[in-house]
């Protein structure tokens, strides 16, 4: 069940329908701001170019603000919310791979389903390297399991973690992107690059 109060307002098969078009939506903006540059993402570690950073901080301020308000409307239900459950060790490990993957490739997952949508083989290759990640690490998971499994914290959210509203942790969160947004725009001062 998704977390939109259904058959009250909407349908299911309506639910999913609206969840389809965001993620269409969502796929144009990446593509406009250009996250199918490998160029553009490799920019963010750089400094020279900050607009991953706030377009992702743009989209979860959107989510989560427009989470709130659909729960304080009663148009949806924050327990139908699936949280990733917290395993710390195989979190920072993972964190570590994805990274250097991200540096080395120039993409990370969703990035690279973004550019191989119009076409970019580079991508091609990246999704090669994910899968066949996914292979190793399905085919050798007994190898991994307990690391992966270590440091066990549930499912909490941070202002959980933190002890303090919802809404609170939402104001602090705004604040924190403006702060990245005005980082951002010192670093693009800062590391220009040429373009050629």
């Amino acid at each position: 069940m998704a977390p939109l109060i259904v058959n009250e307002i909407i349908s299911p098969d309506t639910n999913l329908f609206i969840a389809f078009l965001i993620g269409i939506g969502f796929g144009f903006v990446l593509e406009g701001s250009g996250f199918s540059s490998s160029r553009k993402l490799a920019g963010m570690f750089y400094g020279y170019d900050t607009t991953v950073l706030k377009v992702f901080f743009t989209a979860a301020i959107t989510a989560m603000v427009g989470m709130l308000f659909f729960s304080l409307f009663g148009w949806m239900d924050l327990d139908f919310v699936y949280i990733n459950p917290t395993y710390i060790t195989s979190a920072i490990v993972g964190g570590v791979v994805m990274g250097i993957g991200f540096i080395m490739g120039g993409f990370c997952p969703g990035t690279a389903f973004c550019a191989i949508s119009i076409g970019k083989l580079d991508a091609l290759a990246f999704i090669g390297g994910l899968t066949l990640g996914i292979v190793f690490f399905t085919e050798g998971y007994p190898l991994f399991e307990e690391m992966y499994k270590a440091n066990y914290l549930g499912t909490p959210t941070m202002n959980e973690l933190l002890d303090i509203p919802r809404g609170v942790f939402a104001l602090g969160l705004i604040l924190m992107a403006f702060a990245m947004f005005w980082v951002g725009e010192w670093a693009e001062k800062k590391f220009p690059r040429e373009e050629y």
